[in-house]
């Protein structure tokens, strides 16, 4: 095949033929001239040929590195929060890491029994590492990513992960969390037990209100009281009628005798009102501390109560509670030793008016106290 620039020259010198004003002598005569036009059109169809084989080899060569491009794309593994799906059974804790889980137990809560589901969870390999070594003037400098300490000796030297669970655990320490620490590779993490959240500080928890986020399953008739680490449903009745002592309902915690008869002398000194009242407090609460505080108000246009005596009815829960006046019209249960949850302690307190050193009426707060597993 002649050259491109052949095939210009001689198109050059068909045209200047063709035109007489251009007419020069060693024209190509009428045969040289079609002969160079069929070349022309034969080079022009085979570079029209290339060119598309051309495009359509590229259009192939595209289509195969985005398909490969993206295959690479979706077989890369992703960051997964392998927590999300509760992998740990009974009650164990999950603590999440880069597309790897550990399972903890909380002791306090449902002892040794909680298992793994999972096959990944931290190795001892995780917890060391080759150290950073440089040589400056001739000497080698190693140095450990923080959360690690150097052991071994300086040709095997390895960096082994600072426990730091176990380090602020030692007496005089702060400790780190509040409720527990897990340690993990180059630092820790810390946890609630269930019912409660981590702060944004990431040592502390909080209880989460079931009540005020409306997470109990309490009925329309019950009243949701939140505690430590759940909540409890209740519907405080008024006392069964006896004799001629009967109550009536007159709000969700109170209830209010009905009038008595003249002649009935028990009647009269049995409790003109019944309160509940609930409170939720943490285990082993430091004492002494005031619970709850009884007063008395006089009707309008009647004169109060000069006199009021407080008490604590039934039993004393082994002298767990004690009453005292704080001023002449109110009266203060304070709690003098310290209770260990979970648990419930019911605690029955009255208190008597007298005027004139005659007997008035009798009041009695029924307190109900929820004691959590946790000391917060």
């Amino acid at each position: 095949m002649i050259p491109a620039i052949q095939h210009s020259v001689f198109l050059y010198l068909v045209l200047s033929c063709l035109y007489p004003s251009h007419a020069a002598q060693g024209c190509l005569n009428k045969q040289k001239v079609l002969t160079v036009i069929r070349q022309m059109q034969q080079f022009l169809k085979g570079q029209e040929t290339h060119f598309t084989d051309g495009i359509r080899t590229m259009k192939a060569k595209l289509s195969a590195l985005q398909i490969s491009v993206t295959k690479l794309t979706a077989d890369q593994p992703s960051e997964i929060n392998e927590c999300a799906s509760n992998p740990c059974q009974n009650g164990g804790l999950c603590v999440d890491a880069v597309n790897q889980y550990t399972c903890t137990c909380i002791n306090s809560w449902m002892g040794r029994h909680c298992q793994y589901s999972g096959q990944t969870e931290w190795s001892d390999l995780s917890f060391s590492r080759k150290p950073h070594c440089a040589e400056v003037e001739r000497t080698q400098h190693c140095s450990c990513d923080a959360g690690f300490h150097m052991s071994g000796s300086n040709e095997n030297s390895v960096c082994q992960d600072v426990n730091e669970c176990e380090v602020f655990q030692l007496e005089g320490i702060a400790r780190l969390c509040m409720y527990n620490c897990i340690n993990i590779p180059g630092s820790y993490r810390c946890t609630c037990p269930p019912a409660y959240k981590l702060l944004n500080d990431g040592r502390s928890c909080s209880d989460v209100d079931e009540c005020a986020t409306l997470q109990h399953n309490c009925t329309a008739g019950e009243t949701c009281i939140n505690t430590g680490g759940g909540f409890q449903c209740v519907n405080p009745q008024c006392p069964e009628p006896r004799g001629n002592i009967s109550y009536v309902k007159t709000s969700p915690f109170q209830c209010e005798r009905h009038p008595c008869p003249m002649n009935s002398k028990s009647c009269h000194h049995a409790a003109k009102t019944i309160s509940f009242h609930y409170l939720s407090l943490p285990s082993k609460l430091k004492t002494p501390v005031t619970l709850f505080r009884m007063a008395t108000a006089a009707a309008p246009g009647r004169p109060g109560p000069d006199n009021l005596r407080f008490g604590i009815i039934g039993k004393n829960n082994q002298g767990q509670f004690v009453v005292q006046r704080s001023d002449r019209q109110t009266g203060e249960l304070i709690l003098v030793q310290p209770l260990k949850g979970p648990c419930t302690v019911e605690v029955d307190v009255d208190m008597s008016e007298y005027r004139d050193r005659t007997f008035q009426s009798k009041h009695v707060s029924k307190v109900t106290l929820f004691i959590s597993a946790n000391g917060f």
